[in-house]
């Protein structure tokens, strides 16, 4: 049987998060080690994010009911479950009811081995070989030692972009998760090539609560860009827009 693309499919970065706060801070004040005290995994929401996964939430619960998602992708990870689930309360929508919630491993955040929770000073500072390596290597490729490289990433969607076009063909798909994961399914599905997706990671972070959409073109049968990292809901709400990495700052050229 042929496999086919959603009818829509949404990729939202989750909203702020309490790490990407304590990043910002440790940057800022040059520390080696960004003070957080959970595990990447477990890393909440902050007050802001939360205002951010409303304001989208309410945004997608104002779109014509044969427009809204069906389904609910979502990373395991607290912060875009908790953004996940922001959003629904504030569309209306009840799992099971209104949407189908799944949460998948394969949508987690990139993992960083033994670079978690260090700042680009303290790479520099503690793994001096690793960050000249980085440098030569470049991120695409990358592998920090425990951690992914982005083609990791990218082979992990590759399986989950198949389960998607063979379960969920032909309906409309919101996915909820990290950076990295949108700039991923952007190079999958936009068959991009490393150049290209890395000029895009230039230019800025994605903005929390942002949104990337495709919209399925029915000759071709292929996805055809919609919305690129739109944070027009958030500007509608009040709810300021911040572009702040998930990662640890190494992980920016």
């Amino acid at each position: 049987m042929k496999e086919h693309w959603p009818q829509t499919l949404w990729i939202a970065r989750h909203g702020q998060s309490a790490g990407n706060v304590a990043r910002d801070a440790a940057e800022a004040a040059g520390l080696a080690l960004i003070d957080v005290q959970f595990r990447d995994i477990d890393t909440p929401l902050s007050d802001l994010g939360r205002e951010q996964a409303t304001a989208l939430g309410h945004w997608f619960g104002d779109l014509p009911r044969a427009e809204r998602p069906e389904v609910v992708l979502c990373s395991p990870y607290v912060r875009a479950r908790e953004t996940a689930r922001l959003l629904m309360e504030a569309a209306g929508w009840r799992a099971g009811e209104h949407v189908r919630l799944r949460i998948d491993e394969r949508l987690r955040e990139k993992e960083f081995g033994i670079l978690d929770r260090l700042t680009v000073h303290g790479i520099r500072q503690k793994y001096p070989e690793l960050n000249e390596q980085r440098g030569h290597v470049g991120k695409f490729y990358f592998r920090p030692p425990g951690g992914e490289s982005w083609c990791d990433v990218i082979l992990r969607l590759r399986s989950l972009t198949e389960m998607v076009t063979r379960e969920y063909g032909g309906e409309r798909v919101l996915v909820v998760a990290h950076q990295v994961i949108v700039n991923c399914m952007r190079y999958l599905i936009e068959n991009m090539d490393e150049e290209q997706i890395l000029g895009i990671d230039r230019l800025g972070d994605v903005p929390n609560c942002a949104v990337t959409s495709y919209r399925l073109d029915p000759v071709s049968g292929c996805l055809r860009p919609d919305l690129v990292n739109f944070v027009a809901p958030l500007l509608a709400a009040g709810a300021p827009v911040t572009v702040e990495a998930d990662a640890p700052a190494a992980a920016k050229p």
